[in-house]
């Protein structure tokens, strides 16, 4: 689809789309900042943020790769004597 400038309907319809942009990244921006104070309240009251966001990326993962992945990490600690 090509958009003259300023023609009607192309313009109207890109400038809908930018704006929706704008206002997710608003939402966005926002989000992180609640996310930074939940890291920060974890950090007052003794939890590890790093840890947990560790944690949080682990939960996401499929439960089939963190298995595979947790029996390859313990087998190169064991060659490296890391236990």
């Amino acid at each position: 689809m090509s958009i003259v400038p300023g023609s009607g309907a192309g313009a109207e319809q890109l400038t809908q789309l930018i704006e929706r942009v704008e206002r997710l990244e608003e939402e966005k921006r926002a989000l992180m900042a609640d996310i930074k104070d939940v890291y920060a309240e974890a950090k007052a009251t003794g939890f590890e943020p790093k840890i947990m966001r560790q944690v949080i990326r682990l939960r996401a993962m499929d439960r089939d790769l963190l298995s595979e992945q947790d029996a390859l990490l313990d087998t190169y600690r064991d060659a490296l004597g890391l236990r």
